[in-house]
């Protein structure tokens, strides 16, 4: 109908053209004469113009109409694809709620609760026609590792523009928290506020900047001095490595001039629970974002028992935090796992087996040697069958049995995968291909003292993002800077540790009796630090001993009683120390970090543990 009123309209404007063209030449030929063609010149010259028609009044009347109807189409074409497009983005965005609203009103009251939390957060998920077409920083992944890529880029460049797509709806934010020191708040409204009180008494977020840090992304490429945006609800399905662009999951497409790929993991679940029913899945939770610490912190208010699957250090600090809040209430809490001890994979056994008694003096049923066969929903409980025939009943599981790393863009970007470690394959410099980085969990680095590795910590993620970044403006650094990592089983007990630390490898600890500020919290107090990783010990670091430095020998036994109140524990690979945990001994790391830069040689390692302080009452 549109198509047609536009030739109706051409046509008149036609014939008006005509009309106006007799008119302009009964009032002044010499006007018209001003628009004619050089051939209507000569067949003037010649006296034959009276025998022609006038082309000037047939060409005019032409260029109306056909101009009139170009214009018509145009408009229809423009209209109906505005339509197409708002119709397209309503529908879209109905479809997003419907989802959310499903996944809420299908699940169980835990997944309802998580979803409703999302659901606040669900405006942050901006209309693909804000985003920017290109970007000169494209950071995939807001995690920690993509937090600090931007603060290192922006450091270097202070003008650059920098984008980071998240599939979450938070911006970045720290992950340690969610199973220390969130834990033990009084505050009644932690799930909300997300504010926690550190050792050190300061109170602070887990959020490392206020919504007013970042820039809005259809704001990002015209800002003067650049800025770090950040888009929520949006994951990047394709990677094109040769064209220097990614496609999102919305189909939205962006090119960039650098690119990191922070994705970070997935919690792995249980084969036994991927087995069994809907009812089982529906009340196990896969322990990894802010919603499933909001999950978890109400429903332990609300369940008499929670089951926690899981020896390592996620599982550990769970336990001692759910075991501490059990104390004053009627809930139980149990942790099994199939090692004979809290941490087993990491801590040398008799370590292991005196935590495992911390962990059970905290208040948690700890079943060890524990291999789940088979889970059920039976009577409102959820039943645990074990390989050696031992039955647990509870109403919650908690699974917290490793990280698989985010690996889906390889294919498409044809980017190397690791067959032994997991993860992208990158060189020193933490390089995939040509623009392209990797940093934090994702990442299978060459690390230049230790070899091949894959870590998946906090202080990782910040000092592998801090060195993406750099790269990224041009730095070329090799990773050599040992990343730490920490566990708390309370403000009473903890340890951080560097390096390669695997139980399965020989080790020598040198332990001395504790006192009362050998605790995380009073180290915290005193220091005045809060969260360990966020900043970069480099205190004064004392020499090694010339004693200390003479030829290997043997490891001598770990020192043997019924209290570990603090010490170092070393471990070897070919007599040299590639890895120590500092057990309740704080601010120490850059001593610890030294000697396995140094890789050298020790024959008496109580001597190498005396740099650390221990024996100071």
């Amino acid at each position: 109908m549109a198509l047609s009123r536009a030739v109706v309209l051409g046509l008149r404007a036609g014939n008006a053209g005509r009309q106006s063209g007799q008119k302009l030449q009964t009032t002044g030929n010499c006007l018209l004469q001003r628009f004619t063609s050089p051939y209507n010149q000569v067949l003037r010259n010649s006296g034959n113009l009276s025998n022609v028609p006038s082309p000037g009044k047939a060409a005019y009347g032409i260029f109306v109409a056909v101009a009139t109807l170009g214009g018509g189409i145009y408009l229809y074409r423009t209209l109906h694809r505005d339509k197409s497009r708002f119709n397209d983005r309503i529908s879209s965005i109905k479809s997003i709620r419907e989802n959310i609203e499903n996944q809420g009103s299908s699940g169980s009251s835990v997944e309802s609760r998580q979803v409703s939390a999302d659901k606040q957060e669900t405006q942050k998920a901006l209309p693909a026609a804000a985003l920017p077409t290109h970007i000169p920083f494209l950071l995939i992944g807001g995690g920690t590792a993509s937090f600090a890529a931007a603060r290192s880029i922006r450091a270097r460049d202070p003008g650059a523009k920098v984008l980071i797509v998240s599939d979450e709806l938070d911006p970045p934010y720290m992950r340690p928290p969610l199973s220390k020191e969130l834990w033990f708040s009084d505050d009644p409204d932690v799930t909300d506020t997300l504010r926690f009180k550190q050792w050190n008494g300061k109170e602070r977020s887990i959020f490392f900047q206020p919504p007013s840090f970042y820039v809005a992304p259809e704001e990002l490429m015209s800002a003067e001095h650049g800025g770090v945006s950040v888009v929520t609800g949006k994951k990047v399905v394709h990677l094109d490595v040769r064209e220097n662009k990614v496609k999102l999951d919305d189909g939205t497409q962006i090119s960039y001039d650098k690119c990191l790929i922070a994705t970070g993991g997935t919690p792995r679940n249980l084969p036994a629970i991927e087995r069994a029913s809907e009812e089982v899945k529906k009340r196990t939770t896969l322990f990894r974002r802010v919603s499933d610490f909001r999950s978890l912190e109400r429903l332990s208010s609300s369940v008499g028992s929670v089951t926690i699957i899981g020896g390592g250090f996620l599982g550990s600090e769970l336990a001692c935090a759910l075991g501490r809040r059990a104390q004053k209430s009627k809930l139980e809490v149990i942790q099994m796992f199939p090692e004979s001890g809290n941490m087993g994979k990491v801590l040398p056994e008799y370590l292991s087996h005196w935590t495992t008694d911390k962990v059970t003096r905290e208040g948690v049923n700890v079943i060890s040697d524990a291999v789940v066969k088979s889970v059920s929903y039976k009577s409102g409980k959820l039943h645990i069958s074990l390989k050696d025939g031992r039955q647990v009943e509870t109403d919650h599981i908690v699974a917290a049995v490793g990280l698989e790393p985010n690996t889906e863009l390889a294919k498409s970007a044809g980017l190397e995968l690791d067959g032994d470690f997991g993860g992208y394959r990158v060189n020193a410099e933490l390089q995939a291909r040509n623009n392209v980085w990797v940093a934090g969990d994702a990442a299978c680095f060459y690390d230049i003292k230790l070899g091949r590795r894959r870590v998946e910590h906090h202080d990782h993620a910040v000092v592998s993002g801090r060195l993406a970044g750099e790269n990224m403006t041009g730095a070329a650094k090799p990773y050599w800077h040992q990343s730490m990592f920490w566990s708390d089983l309370g403000p009473e007990v903890g340890y951080e540790a560097i390096g390669i630390v695997d139980s399965a490898l020989p080790t020598v600890g040198v332990f001395a009796k504790a006192t009362e500020k050998d605790t995380p919290k009073r180290a915290a107090e005193e220091s005045g630090t809060g969260i360990r990783s966020e900043s970069d010990d480099q205190g004064a670091i004392p020499a090694v001993s010339d004693s200390a430095a003479a030829a290997p020998s043997l490891p001598a036994p770990a020192q043997q009683g019924d209290s570990y109140g603090k010490g170092v524990v070393f471990y070897l690979r070919d007599n040299v120390v590639v890895g120590i945990v500092l057990w309740n001994v704080f601010n120490r790391m850059p001593i610890a970090r030294k000697i396995i830069k140094d890789g050298e040689h020790h024959a008496d390692l109580n001597e190498v543990a005396k740099l650390f302080n221990i024996h100071e009452e």
